[in-house]
């Protein structure tokens, strides 16, 4: 895919293709309503008019790096690309209708399972060679302060020996400064479509920075919080720990595709600039893999250590419960043993206080000296077993 060999493929390939479009637009356009009565008056623009100018977020055409012209609309981006042999088209969608997706295959033969992963986006990273285009899947992810969140996009981009498709699904990437950024450099421009898939995959995978940097805050304010004894610190964990595996999902596969990416330049004759480019944006997603994956253990750790922490915190409730209870039932002996030991002499002056007529006891002369030594006696007796079982 080199330029040497790129463009004469390009201007040989689209006589090629014009004699194909018929067969791809009976094939894959859904089909269209019966034509409108003529004499009817001219209708307002329609949901599917307005979803067209909604998608197409800038469609473009350049020619040695240097834009030559802004279409309005698809269908003029193709009558203009069609009428610049040497030129190559940029165009930029967000959240595509299949009408626009059917379209695009339809004009740069774009395969139909590509164009099928499009559509239904949820998509895997990954890199795929459909004959002279080349189709890549990523996930791009952007920090947001507020929530404290890792927001994950999917980006789906088509490229082919003279355009590149990018064909967006979530807020991230900002594709406008990755076309900013390129047509401020027309020399890495003109290099082709590989330089603007190139500037795409830097700009994802410098949005990863941010993304590490705030995930280590968090991380950092988990740690915190976890020794703090926080009661939301674990549902914080597992939320963190969720994002880190999208994060991980969205990075893991880029080092094996850069690595794939490389090597195709290579046996393509790519410019040497442009792989040593692409080298040091895989020692990027390397380095931001191994961090992510530094940031799981890390995760799993700290919620080890939590889960000890709040172990340890019901063992010590526990124990407190436990000492309470123990000296409850200390207190409860000692109650029950000084109202037994009163008990005692309650009863035997109960008896004796009923003054009943025939009780030997009340004309005895020592009655009631035998009654206080009863008394006296059973409480002491029962003073001395309790205070044996350290009830007293």
């Amino acid at each position: 895919m080199s330029e040497r060999r790129a463009r004469p493929a390009a201007r040989n390939a689209r006589s090629a293709r014009n004699s194909m479009r018929s067969a791809w637009r009976r094939a894959l356009t859904p089909p269209q309503p019966p034509a409108a009565d003529t004499t009817a008056p001219p209708h307002e623009e329609g949901p599917a008019e307005q979803a067209e100018v909604a998608s197409v977020v800038q469609a473009a055409l350049y020619r040695d790096g240097v834009r030559i012209s802004s279409p309005d609309t698809l269908a003029d981006t193709f009558r203009e690309l069609r009428e610049e042999p040497s030129g190559m088209a940029w165009i930029g969608l967000a959240r595509p209708t299949d009408a626009e997706l059917l379209s695009l295959a339809a004009e740069f033969d774009l395969h139909p399972l590509s164009v099928e992963d499009a559509m239904e986006a949820h998509q895997r990273p990954k890199l795929e060679r459909y004959g002279d285009t080349l189709f890549v899947v990523l996930r791009a992810a952007r920090y947001l302060d507020a929530p404290e969140e890792v927001d994950f996009g999917e980006l789906h981009v088509f490229v082919g020996p003279d355009f590149v498709i990018t064909v967006r699904h979530g807020a991230a990437p900002d594709l406008s400064a990755v076309r900013h950024r390129m047509e401020e450099t027309p020399e890495l421009l003109k290099l082709g479509p590989e330089a603007v898939l190139y500037a795409i995959l830097d700009a994802v995978v410098d949005g990863y920075a941010p993304v590490v940097a705030g995930v280590q805050n968090d991380i950092d304010e988990i740690e915190t919080e976890v020794f703090r004894g926080d009661p939301e610190v674990s549902r914080r964990i597992y939320e963190l720990s969720r994002e880190m595996v999208e994060f991980q999902r969205a990075t893991r596969p880029l080092v094996g595709m850069l690595h794939g990416l490389i090597a195709g330049f290579s046996k393509y004759e790519t410019d040497e600039e442009l792989q040593r480019y692409l080298r040091d944006v895989a020692d990027h997603v390397t380095h931001t893999s191994e961090r992510v994956d530094s940031f799981r253990q890390a995760l799993t750790e700290i919620l080890t250590v939590n889960a000890t922490l709040v172990t340890q915190q019901q063992n010590a409730e526990m124990r407190a419960l436990a000492e309470a209870g123990f000296e409850q039932n200390e207190e409860i002996k000692k109650i029950s043993s000084w109202a037994a030991i009163l008990f005692a002499p309650t009863l035997v002056g109960t008896i004796y206080g009923m003054n009943f007529t025939h009780m030997p006891e009340l004309r005895w002369l020592l009655g009631y000296p035998f009654a206080i030594g009863l008394m006296g006696v059973v409480c002491v007796s029962l003073y001395v077993i309790f205070k044996h079982r350290d009830w007293l």
